[in-house]
């Protein structure tokens, strides 16, 4: 299953802030980018999708795409920021 650092948590929490989304049920979520193999795209929603796995610590929440699941299942999103203070999230083993 996919485990978030610290970092990561915040950076989401960060993210959210300002953004018209219900903040008790959003968060981040991470799918198989189309027409791309291997690639993946991160977007802030409002919900979980249909089929969805969701992890959450300290009310950060992320949403795996199943087709992202077995990709994402032992890596750990941490992020850090760039030199214009936006959050830059990684996956690490």
């Amino acid at each position: 299953m996919l485990t978030m650092t610290h970092e990561a948590v915040e950076a989401i929490r960060d993210l959210m802030v300002g953004e018209y989304l219900p903040h008790n049920r959003a968060g981040l979520r991470i799918a198989v980018k189309p027409d791309e193999e291997g690639a993946l795209e991160f977007s802030l929603v409002s919900d979980a999708w249909s089929g969805d796995q969701v992890i959450e610590k300290e009310d950060a929440r992320v949403f795996i795409d199943p087709d992202a699941i077995t990709f994402l299942e032992d890596k750990t999103l941490d992020a850090e920021s760039d030199a214009r203070g936006r959050p830059v999230f990684r996956l690490t083993p």
